[in-house]
């Protein structure tokens, strides 16, 4: 099937260790064609070489489909970073030299002539899960280099367009807990990060802990894996309560790389909430991310299609 008879949207998902990207052509009745690239930041690159990276991954992902980006209708960006109006990252601790950025007109210049739309990342990947949950009231989590979230209220962000993203990874939730990226201690980012539980579990166990030895660990029983995961799950489990006392969604989601890749732990997270809900309120129920680690990519191409034309249909 040809994709070029058909509107095209981009999605781009930049996360601070590695970006997916994906076309998907819509005929109105479903997705008609796609393809899609993935790639990792280099670990000392300047947002120079970052850039020239992306630029690069771009072209190769667009080379393979007819007419290239001249097909595109629209793009969603799904960001980390916190950006002013204009697109100028203001902060990004998951890459600190990406401050003073201008993200977004540079990503005009790699796509000439392509309308663009960009929103946080969490909430991106809170509007894909609860479309595909069929939820109009959900909290996400996504747990990956830091903590991402997103509120979705009677089927719309919240708090909404203009005033700003739900930053669920920087609500205190231990002020004797470690320091956040941000600055301050007790974030749920600082505990519940991927980076931060492999931290916890390489303290326990008096050895350097990487992401398959901690899934190794876990699986084993290991006292110091299941200290370190569950530690976190704790963390994740507060910012659920405490935001189910404002927001009363549905359902939470437990979402990101590290998130859907740990075994059971959404299971782990639902079996804290239980724990901390106060009498006479029904816990909210946990569960995994319908859409593995891509929520957010899947929320930048569900935006770009909202925004630009005809909605992707679900699920991506």
């Amino acid at each position: 099937m040809d994709i070029s008879s058909y509107s095209r949207y981009l999605g781009i998902d930049i996360g601070g260790t590695k970006v997916a990207l994906r076309v998907v052509g819509d005929s109105g009745q479903g997705p008609a064609a796609s393809a899609e690239e993935a790639f990792r930041w280099p670990p000392d690159g300047g947002p120079a070489a970052d850039l020239a990276l992306l630029a690069d991954r771009l072209r190769s992902l667009l080379s393979r489909l007819p007419g290239g980006a001249a097909g595109l209708r629209g793009v969603g960006v799904a960001l980390p970073a916190s950006c002013d109006a204009d697109g100028t990252v203001l902060t990004w601790p998951g890459r600190p030299g990406w401050a003073g950025l201008g993200l977004v007109p540079a990503l005009h210049r790699m796509l000439p002539g392509v309308p663009l739309v960009h929103a946080d990342d969490g909430d991106l990947a809170a509007l894909a899960e609860a479309r595909a949950a069929g939820r109009a009231d959900v909290v996400y989590l996504g747990v990956g280099t830091g903590v991402g979230g997103g509120v979705v209220h009677e089927g719309q962000l919240w708090p909404g367009p203009g005033r700003g993203s739900c930053e669920i990874g920087h609500l205190v939730v231990d002020r004797s807990g470690p320091r956040c990226d941000c600055g301050r201690t007790g974030c749920v980012q600082g505990l519940a990060s991927g980076p931060a539980t492999l931290r916890r579990a390489a303290g326990l166990r008096g050895a350097p802990v990487d992401f398959t030895g901690l899934t190794t660990g876990l699986r084993a029983g290991e006292r110091w894996a299941v200290d370190a995961v569950e530690a976190s799950a704790t963390a994740l489990a507060l910012a659920v309560v405490g935001v189910a006392e404002l927001a009363r969604p549905g359902l939470a989601v437990v979402g990101g790389g590290f998130g859907t890749g740990v075994p059971g732990y959404a299971a782990r997270v639902a079996a804290h909430v239980r724990e901390l809900t106060r009498p006479g309120v029904a816990p909210v129920p946990v569960a995994p991310a319908a859409l593995g680690g891509l929520s957010s990519l899947d929320g930048a191409l569900l935006l770009a299609s909202q925004t630009f034309g005809r909605r992707v249909p679900a699920p991506l």
